[in-house]
């Protein structure tokens, strides 16, 4: 079968295709359809000739197969340390052999080479600091990802989504109309315990424009409320977009390199059009790689750089804090054993790993914040990024994935765990509910909101 009714070479863009593929639960007619994709092994092939570049090639050619990126990847460490889960032999025998065979390969072939990029490797890059060449897997488990977007070989969900961001620019069916309705409800909401709270939508030459995860929206819209809530207290000129306010990428996650391109443009267009002195996002680790850290290069921006200074949410928060705009009631400090989960893409890919140490100093007592070993840009991924914690079809590998995180959390004797990223509370929430180890997990904005020291009058007592 050359191509099937859901599953094929081309990209879900309407809503009709949208609706027919989330019809089909779990993927089931999907999947069948997979079984029998032909693989157009002539544009495999041409699609590598034009698009790897020599870094890759290079990568490939000059791996010495010494074996010392698999004790780095925490897949390997958890899944018995099996040969098949080091990571250069992962890529060899996937991307290395597709190159190897010009693209000559099959059906039976690709879905493996689906299965290894999306259920033994996040993409967490923790695997290229340990290479004694600078190799990095999970920039090449991402090219690889694309080879196998194009051709069809994708997860059901991963197509859905990238398809979600294309016909709602959102990965979730979140409208403009929704979400400008859901910033005014949740103003209205929150006016009534903190007067004179607004949430601006597309106001002109803003000290910040924010930006969200469309799960807050759909899910959480408690969450942009606790956004307002903190920007208010720290008398911040700030604004949100009416379109371009959705910064997450779910294609990134899928492979679909087009679609990468179309979702930060539609970022940077509302920065272009609204003008503000920064843009922030919220705690979202993918989301600010999406933006800040790769799309500049998706969008063909030859400085590498976003339209404005696009700063994390803790990056703003640290900030607030050390300037004195938002003051924490000592008396209300966490005052338990804590720890902190280091997102993957705005700290081993960024370096941000001091900025959060900042924060926790402001609102944990002394002596009370035990650190993750290891930490800080050499944390482990949580188990879920990447994609992983959203494909049914791979949640048993997940599950076993989630363990190294469980071990980290249980040896630190800590029931609460700081999260500043959705995929990591993601992957930290499902890890209580499959282990139940009794922890508890959450973001950042709850937590400074209920230790906040507010000033006079700023807020109702009920």
């Amino acid at each position: 079968m050359p191509q099937g009714k859901l599953c094929n070479r081309q990209p879900i863009k309407t809503d009709e295709q949208l609706k027919l593929t989330l019809a089909d639960k779990s993927g089931k007619q999907y999947y069948a359809e997979m079984e029998q994709l032909d693989v157009d092994t002539n544009a495999l092939w041409a699609t590598i000739q034009k698009t790897m570049k020599s870094r890759t090639k290079t990568w490939l050619e000059i791996c010495a197969h010494c074996g010392l990126c698999a004790d780095s990847c925490f897949l390997y460490q958890v899944n018995d340390c099996v040969p098949e889960q080091v990571p250069s032999y992962k890529i060899q025998s996937t991307l290395g052999h597709i190159v190897k065979k010009k693209g000559q390969v099959d059906n039976a072939f690709m879905r493996h080479c689906m299965e290894v990029a999306w259920s033994q490797c996040t993409c967490c890059n923790r695997c290229g600091m340990y290479c004694p060449h600078g190799i990095d897997m999970g920039v090449m488990f991402s090219y690889l990802r694309g080879l196998l977007y194009s051709q069809g070989f994708v997860p059901w969900e991963l197509k859905i989504g990238s398809g979600m961001h294309r016909v709602y620019r959102a990965q979730m069916d979140v409208t403009t109309e929704d979400w400008v309705e859901t910033c005014e409800w949740m103003a209205e909401e929150t006016e009534e315990e903190w007067p004179g709270l607004t949430i601006p939508v597309d106001k002109q030459d803003a000290d910040i424009m924010y930006t969200c995860n469309a799960r807050e929206p759909k899910h959480y819209p408690e969450d942009l409320a606790e956004a307002a809530i903190l920007f208010h207290v720290a008398g911040t000129n700030w604004t949100v977009p009416s379109e371009g306010w959705e910064q997450t990428s779910l294609s990134m996650f899928a492979g679909d390199w087009e679609c990468c391109k179309d979702n930060v443009n539609h970022v940077y267009d509302a920065i272009e059009r609204l003008n503000p002195a920064r843009v922030t996002g919220t705690e979202c680790g993918h989301a600010h790689r999406a933006t800040v850290i790769e799309g500049p290069y998706w969008a063909g921006r030859e400085d590498g750089l976003p339209p404005k200074p696009y700063i994390h949410y803790v990056e703003w928060l640290a900030e607030a804090l050390r300037e004195g705009k938002l003051k924490i009631d000592p008396a209300k400090r966490i005052k338990e054993p804590v720890t902190l989960q280091d997102s993957c893409n705005y700290v081993r890919n960024q370096g941000l790993k001091d900025v959060t140490r900042e924060i926790i100093s402001y609102i944990v007592e002394p002596g009370y914040f035990v650190e993750m070993a290891p930490n800080k840009e050499h944390n482990y991924c949580c188990g879920g990024g990447g994609g992983f914690n959203g494909i049914g079809m791979y949640r048993e590998q997940r599950n076993v994935a989630l363990r190294k995180k469980m071990d980290q959390i249980l040896d630190t004797g800590c029931k609460l765990v700081i999260a500043p990223c959705h995929n990591c509370w993601d992957a930290i929430r499902d890890l209580e509910e499959e282990y139940e180890i009794g922890i508890r997990w959450s973001f950042l904005k709850p937590l400074i909101i209920g230790m906040l020291d507010v000033p006079e009058g700023m807020r109702v007592e009920w």
